[in-house]
Formats: structure tokens, C-alpha cells, sequence
């Protein structure tokens, strides 16, 4: 991959670009344009982060997708399938997308349906059925782990999992991600990492409103401990192996998010 494309230039957009960019080039689009010129000029305003000379920016999709065929998505879940549909008449089947956004697609409910609890599981969608949904691309696959944006960029070691059915989407993510401070396992079953990276941030918040509230690590552990085995309880019903939960995409990921002021979920809670 001479390549590789990054789609959002949030925090944790920026910091794949980081870690992505001491092994290859790197290509950012984002729709601000102000910030696609301050990314060209080797700089991200909001995060204060100097960025090496193969990294550039453009909020060109078609630019982006005709010179990158691995494409890893880093959107709100909320906008995810908006910027899919934005993307769809670019992509082919040749393409390979690794999203990397913890979170679950309820676009498609309406407010009645909210309302009245009367969606069913299919109107549920994890990124990467959202990403097969609305293109043509074929080879898709996850990253979730315990991968907070400001350690990751303050030099600390870190590690996370390519989660995909396909073991060349595996492989890629490895090669383009890996470096000394960045270990990247692999795993085959991606729906149970897509449902740990969104069900982890309940149990963060949740603990945040322990800090918040003053309790100490007794409860918050308790908290952890079985929302843990919720996760689990929650993740076979929907077809997964438990045994998923228990490596780094799951206890690890919400070990990290349940306990740092780095997260933004745990912080809200406290707040």
C-alpha cells in the first residue's frame, strides 16, 4: 500500500494517521476545508499535533478513494451510514474498508418506533452492515481496543485488534498499523468486537457517575465486573463466542474506557 486513506480527521482519525504514517503514506479526508489546509500545511489546530511530511488531506472523496485502496473510517456512528451513502458511488468491490467507529447504527428507527419499542434486531446495525449495506465493498473489518486517542499520541504503548472475516484484511491492518509502541492482533470474529467497542461505552459512563458521585474503586469495579458479564450475556445472545470478551478488544477496551479521564465517555459520566 503506498497509500492509505483515513476518513475523519477527529481525534482518533489523527491518531491512526500518526501511528499509520511511520509506515506508509497517508491520506485524510475530512469536509472541513479550513482544516484540510492546516493538515497540508503539517499541522492539526484542534489537537496541537505535527504531522509528517507524507501525510496529506482533501475533502475530495473521489480524490481519496481512486488513491487508496484500504480505506479506514473513523466517523461518529451517528453520521457513519450519512458519509457511507456520500461514498457509495466511489467505492468498488476492490476496496478495503476497516472501520474504526465503537457504536451501533439505529438510523433506520423511526421515532414512533422509539417510542413504542417496537424495532426489531435487523433495524440494529453494527459499522461494518452499514458499510455492506450502502456499497459494493466486500472485504470489510474492525479495529477496536483499548486505544485512547491521548496516551497513543504522547508516546505511550498501546495495542488494539483487526477483527475480520477476512484474513488479507487482517494481514493489512497489521502491516499498515504495527510499529514498536503499536501491537495489532487479529481476530476472525468481528461482530463480537463491533458489539464490545459499543457496549463498553454504557459501562464507562456508568462509571464516571461512580467518580462522580464519589464512590471509590470497590463499586467501580463491581460496575466493570458485571458489565462485563453483560457484555457477554448480551454478545452470545447475538451469536458470538463469549470467549471474545475476554481479550483486548473486550475486558482490555473497557478497562481503558471505564477508568481514564483520556475517555470521553468515562468523563462525561463524572461531569
Amino acid at each position: 500500500m503506498k497509500t492509505v486513506g483515513v476518513i475523519g480527521a477527529g481525534s482518533f482519525g489523527i491518531t491512526l494517521v500518526k501511528i499509520i504514517s511511520r509506515n506508509t503514506s497517508v491520506l485524510v479526508y475530512s469536509r472541513n476545508q479550513e482544516l484540510v489546509d492546516s493538515i497540508n500545511k503539517g499541522f492539526h489546530p484542534v489537537l496541537g499535533v505535527t504531522l509528517r511530511p507524507n501525510v496529506k488531506a482533501t475533502s475530495d472523496i473521489a480524490e481519496i478513494t481512486s488513491a487508496c485502496t484500504l480505506l479506514l473510517a473513523v466517523v461518529p456512528s451517528s453520521n457513519f451510514r450519512e458519509m457511507m451513502k456520500d461514498f457509495c458511488p466511489y467505492l468498488k468491490p476492490s476496496h478495503i474498508i476497516i472501520q474504526g467507529t465503537k457504536g451501533l447504527d439505529v438510523s433506520r428507527i423511526r421515532e414512533e418506533d422509539w417510542q413504542n419499542l417496537t424495532f426489531s434486531k435487523a433495524d440494529v446495525c453494527t459499522m461494518t452492515e452499514v458499510i455492506t449495506q450502502e456499497s459494493s465493498v466486500i472485504r470489510v473489518g474492525c479495529l477496536s481496543g483499548p486505544n485512547l486517542s491521548g496516551e497513543i499520541l504522547a508516546g505511550q504503548p498501546a495495542a488494539t485488534v483487526i477483527a475480520s472475516e477476512f484474513d488479507e484484511v487482517i494481514k493489512l491492518g497489521q502491516t499498515v498499523l504495527s510499529s514498536k509502541k503499536f501491537f495489532v492482533f487479529g481476530s476472525h470474529d468481528l461482530k463480537a468486537a463491533e458489539i464490545a467497542g459499543a457496549f463498553k461505552n454504557i459501562i464507562a459512563v456508568a462509571s464516571g457517575i461512580l467518580a462522580g458521585m464519589g464512590m471509590g474503586k470497590n463499586m467501580q469495579s463491581l460496575l466493570i465486573t458485571r458489565g462485563l458479564r453483560e457484555m457477554i450475556y448480551f454478545g452470545t445472545a447475538m451469536g458470538t463466542s463469549g470467549a471474545a470478551y475476554l481479550g483486548v478488544a473486550g475486558i482490555g477496551d473497557l478497562i481503558a474506557t471505564a477508568t481514564s479521564e483520556y475517555s470521553r465517555n468515562y468523563t462525561f459520566g463524572k461531569r
